[in-house]
This record gives C-alpha cells, sequence and structure tokens, in this order.
C-alpha cells in the first residue's frame, strides 16, 4: 500500500512543479513580435508617482536606487518585452516640459530611466554606414510646442520629437498615431512619468477604437504595458512586471575605470581689474567656481554623431561621482537642455538632426550620487546660428548677474563651445579690446579626443578671474569598453 501512496505523492509534486514553473512564466507575458506596431510604455518616477527611496523629494531627481532601478530594467526591458530585438525608436520625456518642487527643477527620470536601455541597441549611422552600440533618444520639442523658460528652438526637429507633461495640443498622441498608421512593423518605445502614459494610452485607445481596457491607476516602478497591433488592425494591450527590488547605494561598476594622470596641455590665464587695461565688468558676479566639463565619449568612429554617447561614456558617466570624489564639491549642477537639437551623422531614413542629450546624460549619474538636482541651461540656444552671440549668452548666464555669486558649479558642455564661452567672458574684461594674454593661450581651444579635462573659471571677492585646466577627471580613455556594463 505504501508504494502507490509514495507514487501518488511523488506525481503530485511532479505537477506542482510543473504548475509553479508555468506559473513563474505566466507572470509576463511572451515577448513581443517584431511582425507587429509594438508600442512601450515604461512609466517613469516623479514626485507624484514612485517608489519608495526612488525620487529625491527635495531635488526631484532619481536616488541611487532610482538609477539602479534603471539599470536593471535595461536587460529586462530588451529580453524579456522586446525578445532581444532591436529597438525601433526611442520617445523621452522633455525635462523643461516637468517642472517639480518649490525651485522648478527639470524631470530628468524619464532619460535617466531609459538610457541604459538605449545603449543595449544599436544604430548604423554615416555613409558607409558604421554601426555602434548606442540609440538616440528623441526628446526635442514639436512644432509650435512652448515651453516655460526654453528659449524658442532655432531647429525644429520632427524626427526626434519626445513628449510633453502638458500636452494641450496633443503632440505626444499625433506621434503615436504617426506611428501606427505609418503600420512599419517594430518596438517604440515610450518613457514618461504616469500622468503623460496613462493619457496616452488611453488616447490612442479611444482615437483608434481598440477597446483595449487602459489601467485605471499607478502600478508602480515595474511595470511596462505594452499595445500590440497586428497587421489586421487587431490590438492588445500587454501589462509586464519586472519585479525589480534595486539596492539602495550606488551602483558598482561591474569592471574598474582605468585612472591616470593629465594629458592635456596646460594652461593657466589670469585677468585682475587695473592690470595691462583689464577692467572688471560691473555686472560680474564675485566668489564663484565653474568647472567645465565635456560630455562623455560619443564618436567611436570619425564624425559619428547621434545625440547619445556610447558605451564607453556610459562608463565614464557612471563612474565620474568616483573620479571627481575629492578633486571638486560643486554646489549645484547644470547642463543643456537635452531637448536642443544637433546636427549628426546621417541615418538610413535619412534622419540627420538629433536631440543633444548626452552632456546632461552624462552629468547625471554625478547628480545622483551627490543629492543635487540637475538644472538645465534651457533660455538660450547652445547651437545658434552666430557663434559670438551664443558664447555671450553662455558667459553671461554663468558668470554675471549674481545668480551664481558664492556657488560652485559644474557643469556638462559640448566641447567646442567651452572654450568660445570662456573666451567671451575674457573679452568682457577688456571694453576696448586688446587682451593681454599670451600667444598660446589666447588661442584657447578643446582637443577633439580630450574627454578627460576639467576647466575651472574662478572668480574671486573682487571678481578677478582666472581659468586653468590643472585638473581633469583622469579617466583613460582609451581603456573605456566599448561593450556596456552589465547589471
Amino acid at each position: 500500500m505504501r508504494i502507490p501512496v509514495f507514487r501518488s505523492l511523488f506525481s503530485v509534486l511532479a505537477a506542482l512543479a510543473v504548475f509553479g514553473s508555468c506559473a513563474t512564466r505566466a507572470q509576463n507575458p511572451a515577448p513581443l513580435s517584431a511582425a507587429n506596431v509594438n508600442l512601450i510604455f515604461v512609466v517613469s518616477e516623479d514626485l507624484a508617482h514612485n517608489a519608495a527611496g526612488d525620487i529625491d523629494t527635495k531635488t526631484a531627481n532619481l536616488t541611487d536606487q532610482g538609477l539602479q532601478r534603471s539599470l536593471l530594467l535595461a536587460p529586462f526591458l530588451q529580453k524579456s518585452v522586446l525578445g532581444s530585438h532591436n529597438v525601433t525608436a526611442i520617445y523621452a520625456l522633455e525635462p523643461m516640459s516637468h517642472l517639480q518642487t518649490a525651485s522648478s527643477y527639470p524631470d530628468m527620470a524619464a532619460l535617466a530611466t531609459i538610457e541604459p536601455f538605449a545603449l543595449l541597441n544599436h544604430i548604423a549611422l554615416g555613409s558607409p554606414a558604421v554601426t555602434n552600440n548606442s540609440f538616440p533618444l528623441n526628446d526635442s520639442y514639436a512644432t509650435g510646442q512652448t515651453t516655460t523658460g526654453v528659449a524658442k528652438p532655432r531647429t525644429v526637429c520632427k524626427s526626434c520629437q519626445g513628449l510633453a507633461f502638458s500636452d494641450p495640443d496633443l503632440d505626444n498622441e499625433a506621434l503615436a498615431e504617426e506611428i501606427i498608421k505609418a503600420k512599419t512593423a517594430g518596438y517604440y518605445v515610450f518613457s514618461a512619468p504616469w500622468e503623460v502614459i496613462s493619457a496616452l494610452i488611453e488616447n490612442v485607445n479611444k482615437f483608434e477604437g481598440f477597446k483595449l481596457t487602459p489601467p485605471a491607476s499607478y502600478a508602480g516602478a515595474n511595470t511596462i504595458y505594452a499595445i500590440a497591433m497586428t497587421s489586421s488592425d487587431k490590438a492588445k494591450l500587454l501589462t509586464y512586471n519586472s519585479n525589480l527590488k534595486p539596492a539602495a547605494t550606488y551602483p558598482v561598476l561591474p569592471k574598474a575605470v582605468t585612472t591616470g594622470a593629465c594629458t592635456a596641455k596646460q594652461f593657466s590665464i589670469s585677468v585682475m581689474g587695473g592690470v595691462g587695461g583689464a577692467v572688471i565688468p560691473a555686472n560680474i558676479n564675485t566668489n564663484e567656481v565653474v568647472y567645465l566639463i565635456r560630455h562623455a565619449e560619443a564618436h567611436p568612429s570619425g564624425g559619428w554623431d547621434d545625440g547619445n554617447y556610447v558605451c564607453a561614456g556610459q562608463w565614464r558617466a557612471l563612474d565620474l561621482p568616483n573620479v571627481l570624489k575629492g578633486k571638486i564639491a560643486p554646489q549645484l549642477v547644470y547642463s543643456i537642455d537635452p531637448a536642443q537639437v544637433i546636427g549628426g551623422s546621417v541615418s538610413a531614413s535619412g534622419n540627420y538632426d538629433w536631440s543633444y542629450v548626452r552632456p546632461a546624460l552624462t552629468v547625471e549619474p554625478y547628480a545622483i550620487a551627490n543629492g543635487l538636482s540637475l538644472n538645465l541651461a534651457a533660455d538660450f540656444e547652445l547651437f545658434a546660428q552666430n557663434p559670438p552671440v551664443l558664447a555671450t549668452n553662455a558667459s553671461n548666464f554663468f558668470f554675471t548677474g549674481g545668480t551664481f555669486k558664492g556657488q560652485k558649479l559644474l557643469v556638462a558642455w559640448e566641447h567646442n563651445r567651452i572654450p568660445t564661452t570662456v573666451d567671451a567672458l575674457l573679452a568682457s574684461y577688456y571694453p576696448s579690446g586688446g587682451a593681454q594674454l599670451k600667444s598660446d593661450e589666447a588661442k584657447l581651444a578643446w582637443a577633439g579626443g580630450d574627454y578627460d579635462s576639467i576647466w575651472t573659471v574662478t572668480l574671486d571677492a573682487k571678481g578677478n578671474l582666472t581659468v586653468n585646466n590643472a585638473s581633469c577627471e583622469g579617466i583613460v580613455s582609451a581603456d573605456l569598453s566599448a561593450t556596456c556594463p552589465a547589471f
């Protein structure tokens, strides 16, 4: 009698094991089919909707834990949702369209959430085409869109339009509708807060008459939604749960980054009021220090450019909090608005304008690790048609008017615009012209392959000026891996 009982018990246990295995697999739908048009919705976190510990309520920025979640989300999204296929397009929230806290900090969480995933994909650019592990983030303003604190875009980039938080003209929906009507199979990823994602799903469902059941409420930071549309216009709404449990500490890189000494040719310039014809400008800031750095690695071959950085750049960006510790101690972090547009390499579809996201994403991990907000200089265009005007605007923004009096700033910028900004600042001390500088110092330039330098601009209590590049990040570019760090 005992043998049948044992066999029966074994059969029950085996069935339970199989059931348990199937139940585990059934927690998430199968990956989306490459034959369908797939709209994939990644809910980034904000002050209104977030997991405990992911958002800093003082800065509206991600915390260490929030960054950890983003890094862990990337492989889940790539494998479990896209089935390891390459993404077709990525659209992210325009940070300046969602200002939070009394200090009006821009919402960088959507870009920071989707960037690690973007770098797991690849894009071919140029002629002949060169393929790299990087992917553009569409983050720019729609035609006619107005946003508080943002300069009117010099270039409207229809092909790199992002998502607006407040969307009275339904630009977000128009973007989705264009994808649906084109019926080009692929994977279209949208990264934005719950307020944007929920409205987008509801409106797509309504406008297309899909008769889906949109999610009724925020389901947490691990939830990903997808609308999958077949060639016969049938649609399904799918829900994925990444079940992530990120650590609360800053990410530890899976491999150490090589560090070394500064290699750029050194310079140092001092301008004293009343010396050599210099006059301290009446509106110059005092007791200010600005550390100017370049975005991370972005050009692995020639002029290859999609507005983003590449895997080597991700290694640098994630290691910045480590290598800059003890070298600088800024109270504020700034970058250019990632919604601004840069001309880059031509894609297979003929696109050559891209959202310029890489300076902000380079310095974002530093801001997160140090509990700082990431502020954006958005009220003037970085790539103005008149370079001297741009340089003056940037110089005035950072060094005049008293806004940054008594402050230390870390600023991530475009490397060719750093020397022109410093030149404009120097020229402001010589209203009659004739700045007394050494010939090599008068030709300030930032080398094309230099991602490491730090230019330090110091204004003392009287407004006297010093500029030098005595410090650097110390990261050896040649030793950075072309494969992205895996978490």
